[in-house]
């Protein structure tokens, strides 16, 4: 017979679980979620109450759920289910066994109001902003680079893809609000190319072409501590190279920026030197022609402090699982580029407070 579990033996389990390490209740401790509270209240609008009525949810509980989310790449649905479930996402949100959870309709609803506002790009800086007053400045220059993210594959015909491309609703699709509502108009198709190897002979291979589907996520992270610093979003067949003046932050206190070679252009580095910038960016090799010595020496150099922003893709393909799902909500009134936006900012919003877990308990930033 199974016994019925009582407070103390919910509090022996939160203790076993603070003793295997917990990084929510890490955060809960080193972040005063308080501070987003003016930012969500003037985002979400909320009604006085004078009618009645159910109260509405906590705005900083929301907005914690949302990280939950980002932090685990979970659906709403299943957000909702290990909110209920789950010891540590109680203990974070502070939440009591009996306590009311917001469904899945509410947490797409309040998500859906943060779009609205724009205010995803807003909390980002907020948080940003406290890092810099914590001490942890934007230092050593900055590394730039994109990583496309995954979305459900859409299966159309050349002619839908066509007028998909042209900004145009397919022919029938208008007449068919179920079958538009399960299309994304807004992620595409990109291939991306992985180097092969060379044999153990020295023979060439031919390098891998791989197809993928969805958006692209757009980041700027400092040398010194790795934060995301600077973000945009865009469908995955946008040129990289053309959002670097997107995401460079104008704050870092060296001026040395590094990117691969989708980024160098006679426009980049006339814009970088502008500003002051130094050009950090790989040399690509010259057509028909093998690359210098030189050359290739002064990539790998770079290709070294480069290789610091594949950390923050592997986190959050990773144990993150970001992906954007854009399917399967009927309500979806709006485009689904501006949803992608708000899931990508969230998840590099979770990025960063994550990474500051493992900063504090570095040496103090210099």
């Amino acid at each position: 017979m199974v016994r019925q579990a009582g407070f103390f033996d919910v509090e022996e389990r939160l203790r076993e679980l603070s003793a295997k390490g917990d990084d929510l209740e890490r955060i809960a401790a080193l972040l005063d979620f308080a501070l987003f509270r003016p930012e969500l209240e003037r985002a979400v609008p909320r009604a006085d109450g004078t009618k009645g009525g159910r109260p509405a949810f906590d705005h900083v509980l929301m907005f914690k759920i949302l990280l939950l989310q980002a932090m685990h790449g979970l659906s709403d649905e299943r957000c909702e289910y290990l909110t209920k479930d789950r010891l540590s996402f109680m203990r974070f949100l502070g939440l009591g066994l009996a306590a009311p959870v917001p469904d899945a309709n509410t947490i797409w609803a309040f998500r859906e109001a943060l779009k609205r506002a724009g205010a995803v790009e807003r909390l980002f800086a907020q948080f940003d902003a406290t890092l810099r007053a914590a001490g942890y400045l934007a230092m050593g220059g900055q590394i730039v680079d994109a990583t496309i993210v995954a979305a459900p594959k859409q299966r159309n015909t050349e002619a839908e893809r066509a007028a998909i491309k042209a900004g145009q609703i397919p022919e029938g699709w208008a007449e068919k609000p179920a079958k538009l509502r399960q299309k994304d108009r807004d992620a595409r198709w990109t291939v991306k190319f992985s180097k092969a190897k060379p044999r153990e002979d020295g023979a060439p291979q031919v390098d891998l072409a791989v197809p993928a589907f969805g958006y692209k996520n757009h980041v700027a992270i400092d040398r010194r501590h790795g934060l995301i610093r600077g973000w945009t979003a865009s469908h995955a067949a946008a040129h990289d190279g053309a959002r670097l003046s997107e995401v460079v932050d104008a704050d870092n206190t060296a001026g040395d920026v590094w990117a691969d070679t989708a980024y160098r252009s006679a426009k980049n580095e006339a814009w970088l030197a502008e500003r002051g910038l130094v050009s950090r960016i790989h040399r690509k090799k010259p057509p028909g022609r093998p690359m210098p010595a030189r050359t290739r020496r002064a990539n790998a150099r770079k290709s070294a402090v480069r290789s610091a922003v594949e950390h923050v893709f592997a986190r959050q393909k990773g144990p993150m699982a970001l992906v954007v799902r854009t399917i399967g909500i009927a309500r979806a009134r709006a485009r689904a580029r501006a949803r992608a936006r708000v899931k990508i900012g969230l998840a590099n919003l979770a990025y960063n407070i994550k990474r500051l877990v493992w900063l504090s308990s570095r040496p103090a930033p210099a």
